[in-house]
């Protein structure tokens, strides 16, 4: 009798565990990884989450910034953490959809086995910009033509190998059949005085680093790589209106490591979604250049896996290599 009262008890624990680690969670201090340094846009994006999680579980949420190795060494550090619900973090585009197509079994992290998407919290538009001084296309029409007459002439810079502003311009002589020069910075500040200066003619890159100079006249802005035209300027067309299909944006969300129990999953989504969706954190985000989301982890997984898809077919087509 007492063995079978035992093996009841046992089976009682195990069946209210997950709701016990739901209910009590967090129980301490939450480290919240980001992989870029502080000041930019991924960090107050991350910062604004972790303030509202810690009001909202009167817990510490900490960020802590892990840059370098275009966001691998940030990623690693959260794939490799105890699968606690102790260590969140933030990642974006690069490190999730595009990382795996350029490294292989070569990447520290495999995305679809060492992490679990919480929630997208953003959407943020690519823009295609020129310097009106090198490049006297106003149109996405004239500039192709522009370029079909100029092969290999004229050149786009990027942040660097594969990342999604260098993908976004390969993605663009792809589907129109042109031919440019591609010029990798380490940064898109850097790529950014180039532009200015004349020394590169165009580049994709976001929005809120591209905007003041639009706005100044330095820069002149033919359209978003968005999948319709972006809020932030309606009377600005998007590029698929004249090459259908054509999309590059970045994104933002927020993962945990696999094997971090679902209930604690499921209430970090449920919470940073309701946030998302605040009148504020809208207004906020739309403030810094962005789109504000709420997508749970399972659309967002879905998304994820189709995201890597389009861009492995763009880094295979352009025979993309990292040395």
């Amino acid at each position: 009798m007492r063995s079978m009262w035992l093996v009841l008890a046992s089976v009682m624990l195990l069946a209210t565990s997950p709701a016990k680690a739901q209910e009590s969670y967090p129980s301490k201090q939450v480290t919240v990884i980001v992989p870029f340094a502080a000041g930019g846009t991924a960090d107050i994006f991350a910062r604004m989450v972790s303030n509202h999680l810690q009001t909202k579980f009167g817990k510490p949420f900490v960020v802590e910034n892990v840059g370098g190795a275009g966001s691998i060494l940030g990623v690693t550090r959260l794939a490799k953490s105890a699968p606690d619900g102790i260590t969140l973090g933030l990642a974006s585009t690069s490190a999730l959809a595009i990382n795996p197509s350029l490294y292989g079994p070569k990447l520290s992290y495999q995305p679809d086995k060492d992490l679990v998407p919480v929630a997208q919290i953003s959407v943020v538009p690519n823009v295609l910009v020129v310097n009106p001084n090198k490049i006297k296309a106003r149109t996405v029409p004239e500039l192709i033509a522009y370029l079909k007459a100029n092969p290999d002439k004229i050149s786009f810079g990027s942040a660097g190998v594969g990342t999604s502003q260098h993908l976004a311009g390969e993605l663009f002589q792809q589907m129109t059949g042109t031919k440019m020069v591609h010029v990798p910075y380490k940064g898109s500040s850097q790529m950014l005085t180039d532009l200015l200066s004349g020394q590169i003619d165009l580049a994709f890159d976001n929005v809120p680093l591209l905007l003041p100079q639009v706005k100044t006249g330095q820069l002149a802005m033919l359209a978003t790589a968005t999948p319709k035209r972006a809020s932030f300027d309606p009377e600005i067309p998007a590029v698929t209106e004249f090459l259908p299909g054509f999309e590059a944006v970045a994104w933002h969300g927020f993962f945990v490591p696999a094997g971090t129990p679902k209930p604690i999953v499921e209430k970090l989504s449920a919470e940073i979604r309701a946030f998302m969706q605040q009148p504020e954190t809208v207004q906020k985000m739309a403030e810094l250049g962005a789109a504000a989301v709420a997508v749970d982890s399972e659309a967002f997984s879905a998304y994820i896996a189709s995201e890597t898809a389009r861009w492995k077919k763009v880094i295979e087509a352009a025979n993309i290599k990292l040395e």
